[in-house]
């Protein structure tokens, strides 16, 4: 049974910084991709960011790209994603997901988390 279990979200002001973590268990964790998703209120979800297995390969939405960082520590089972320079529009419920292959390509997610809020105030 795999579970994601995802932490670090809270209340922050503009121009700030948060870390979210997602501690993975269940299958190895180093044989798949991950990937950090949110959704908004009244918002399809949409994808932030993914790692394939060893972190050599990483994807940004356009929206998120250079100030939000995923990284990965397999020793951990642990994948996290550094959020810098937070805007309002950064608010949502943030998700991490497993991945079905090594790579991130496809976006095919097996496994999820239940979540954790971000919320970002002007």
């Amino acid at each position: 049974q795999v579970q994601l279990v995802e932490s670090g979200g809270g209340l922050v002001q503009a121009g700030g910084s948060l870390r979210l973590s997602c501690a993975a268990s269940g299958r190895t964790f180093s044989n798949y991709a991950m990937g950090w998703f949110r959704q908004a209120p009244g918002k399809e979800r949409e994808s932030v960011a993914a790692i394939n297995w060893s972190g050599s390969s990483t994807y940004y939405a356009s929206s998120v790209k250079g100030r939000f960082t995923i990284s990965r520590d397999n020793a951990k089972n642990t994948v996290y994603l550094q959020m810098n320079s937070l805007k309002p529009e950064d608010t949502a419920v943030y998700f991490c997901a497993q991945n079905s292959r090594p790579t991130w390509g496809g976006m095919k997610y097996d496994y999820w988390g239940q979540g954790t809020q971000v919320t970002v105030s002007s």
